[in-house]
């Protein structure tokens, strides 16, 4: 499986989550979407549709964030490195010393 991710394009892999995150902001801006569900008077699993809706459109947000944070790791594209200095002056607040 890594082998594959690591094949496909990039722009395949951006077009696939700009897809996501796109139904993802058409789902929390798009009023009549949201107006359509809530109408309906129904639950799912004893939470009101309307209330379901949200939570299901941030789930679909962090699983998307969580996929393309697994997917770059994969491919080797994580921005992890840090340029600490270890010589930079470092500001302490007013009135104390270091």
């Amino acid at each position: 499986m890594k082998s594959y991710i690591r094949s496909l394009p990039s722009a395949a892999i951006e077009t696939a989550f700009g897809i996501v995150y796109a139904v993802s902001l058409l789902m929390a801006l798009f009023p009549p979407l949201y107006l359509a569900a809530s109408g309906v008077r129904a639950s799912v699993l004893g939470i009101p549709v309307a209330i379901a809706y949200w939570i299901a459109d941030a789930a679909l947000i962090g699983l998307a964030l969580w996929a393309k944070y697994a997917i770059e790791d994969v491919r080797g594209e994580l921005d992890e490195e840090f340029d600490a200095t270890p010589d930079a002056p470092v500001a302490h607040p007013v009135g104390t010393s270091a």
